[in-house]
């Protein structure tokens, strides 16, 4: 299990990034998600907030589509 996060400020391409507690990308200013077993749940509470919602292409690479 990992802690997640989503990074409150969009990117360029209006995503907010999911991230793992561990990423070396991880921001300052995010909001906690919850602890899961893989990035693709952790995405889909993000969305509740953020509808448009992507999983960092470094820590969540399995949930990283744009």
């Amino acid at each position: 299990m990992a802690s997640y996060y989503v990074n409150k400020n969009a990117q360029a391409n209006g995503d907010h990034e999911v991230h793992e507690a561990s990423c070396r990308y991880l921001p300052n200013d995010k909001k906690y998600l919850g602890d899961y077993t893989s990035c693709s749940p952790a995405v889909t509470e993000a969305k509740k907030t953020y509808s448009q919602s992507n999983g960092c292409k470094t820590c969540s690479t399995a949930c990283h589509t744009s």
